[in-house]
């Protein structure tokens, strides 16, 4: 009976402590990365709960405001659907819209409908330029910001001039009606704009900032005092807090993609971040001029050169690279043995019928051989390695 012998594989698969090892550092910043976003979600979460909500006694939240307006007769109601809101408006109610920027345009150009014609007022907190060329036709946006929150009147509206100075700087308004009232400017640009009605004694009162009715500014500059003269002019405050969840008024013109309800801020960060890697792979990619070779500070035996090659190779899957480099070497070396020049090694015209003289006999797998497709899997690398070597030892033999 004979045993074949299994020869001893001269590459090995990594193994799972030297896969931990390897990978660890990243797995720990994923995961230092996730926790980070986790607290900082739950953090911004709690610190935004019930914003501009008149039953909130959170910082951010309009409770202070709402008692002081009960103290004075007038009663707040809040509704959560544009349905709630356009049935509660009327000429003794002030409708005030929390997050116009929310609203779908159908929703939008319904809601400047509704209040249009109601002969009372409505107050929009910080709308942008997606809602407030609907709600407030002839007033624009400016994309920028003011400068400072503090500002002071500088207009002839009464409750301005009582309130003085306020912390109304945020969203800056232009407008083509002759007849508003531009308070608070920020470079000549309004925060504030109050544009009466056609008809009627109604008004629009368009708010660049919310911070005059949030509990923690309500005691600062004049904030108290022009947001009770701004929600206080009525008996009856309807404080609408716009929904996404809020399903009135849909239409086809309410389909809405992923990217528009993505806030502006994360385009513009995504984008500063593809041009920041952008900028690092040119950084990486470039040239640090020729390769220059110099000696190693140590002897590294011809085998282990062979199997670290090897790894590589099997690591990256190419047998194709490794075949052509076996089957290169195996050209170079057969050449002068059969006198073939070393520069015509590699032409099949002229290496092949020289070798088939040398060997005495037309071996028509030579070409294949040497000159073939490359191996389909291991098995088969290895195969064509035993036999370039079996080649090359008839071709020495005497």
């Amino acid at each position: 009976m004979t045993t074949e012998a299994t020869l001893p594989s001269t590459s090995a698969s990594p193994t799972a402590r030297q896969v931990w090892t390897r990978a660890r550092g990243i797995a720990l910043a994923l995961v230092l990365l996730l926790v980070g976003a986790i607290a900082i979600a739950v953090l911004r979460s709690d610190a935004r709960h019930g914003e501009l909500d008149p039953r909130s006694a959170d910082p951010n939240g309009s409770r202070a405001v709402a008692e002081l307006l009960a103290d004075r007769g007038v009663d707040t109601r809040v509704v959560t659907t544009l349905d709630e809101a356009a049935a509660a408006a009327g000429p003794d109610t002030t409708l005030l819209v929390a997050v116009p920027d929310l609203l779908s345009r159908s929703q939008q150009s319904r809601l400047h409908n509704v209040f249009a014609d109601s002969g009372g007022r409505t107050v929009l907190v910080a709308s942008g330029s997606a809602s407030v060329e609907r709600l407030a036709p002839g007033v624009t946006a400016d994309p920028a910001t003011s400068l400072g929150s503090t500002l002071s009147p500088n207009c002839d509206l009464p409750a301005a001039r009582r309130a003085g100075t306020a912390d109304t700087g945020g969203v800056r308004y232009t407008t083509t009606h002759l007849d508003a009232d531009k308070c608070y400017p920020s470079e000549r640009l309004a925060t504030l704009l109050r544009l009466p009605a056609p008809t009627g004694d109604g008004d629009t009162v368009v708010l660049g900032a919310p911070d005059i009715l949030l509990n923690d500014r309500l005691d600062k500059q004049g904030n108290a005092s022009l947001a009770l003269q701004l929600l206080g002019s009525r008996p009856h405050l309807v404080w609408y807090l716009p929904s996404l969840s809020d399903t009135s008024a849909t239409g086809t013109e309410d389909e809405r993609s992923f990217f528009d309800l993505l806030p502006s801020g994360w385009l513009w960060g995504t984008l500063q971040l593809f041009i920041a890697a952008a900028l690092a792979a040119l950084w990486r990619a470039r040239r640090l001029g020729p390769l220059v070779p110099e000696k190693l500070p140590v002897a590294i035996r011809a085998s282990e050169t062979a199997e670290g090659r090897a790894r590589l190779y099997r690591k990256a899957d190419a047998r194709d690279r490794a075949a052509n480099a076996f089957r290169f070497t195996t050209r170079t070396r057969l050449a002068p043995l059969t006198g073939v020049p070393v520069t015509q090694a590699h032409t099949p015209e002229v290496l092949l019928p020289a070798l088939s003289a040398h060997l005495h006999g037309d071996r028509q797998d030579l070409h294949a051989l040497l000159f073939g497709p490359p191996p389909s899997d291991d098995a088969a690398l290895i195969t064509l390695a035993d036999q370039l070597d079996a080649l090359e030892r008839e071709v020495r033999r005497p």
